[in-house]
């Protein structure tokens, strides 16, 4: 599972990847249309969802001669449900390790 992670994290850490997730979760959108709306070229723009597609993230589909993107919400959802896994495991550790500090 953490393999599948890795890229899906290092296609999020980008702050315009993040922004392109954000204006497809309003929606979908071409590479154009996101070039509209975002401060980034329409080839940055292309570039970053390859990134993204590649990470599972998003999926084009076609529509006439446009070619559109929309998000995958069970990537990102199976991404947090792996973090809160994550955590609640770190809970577990530091409760014990405060248990254990208490008794002594």
């Amino acid at each position: 599972m953490s393999a599948t992670l890795v890229p899906v994290f290092a296609a999020l850490g980008d702050d315009t990847r993040w922004s392109i997730l954000a204006a497809l979760g309003e929606g979908d959108a071409s590479a154009s249309a996101l070039a509209h709306r975002l401060p980034v070229s329409r080839q940055a723009i292309a570039k970053h969802l390859a990134i993204l597609e590649t990470a599972g993230l998003v999926e084009p589909m076609r529509a006439g001669r446009e070619v559109r993107f929309r998000v995958l919400g069970a990537q990102l959802s199976a991404t947090a449900r792996r973090l809160d896994e994550i955590g609640a495991a770190w809970e577990k550790r530091l409760t014990a390790i405060r248990d254990i500090a208490e008794s002594l």
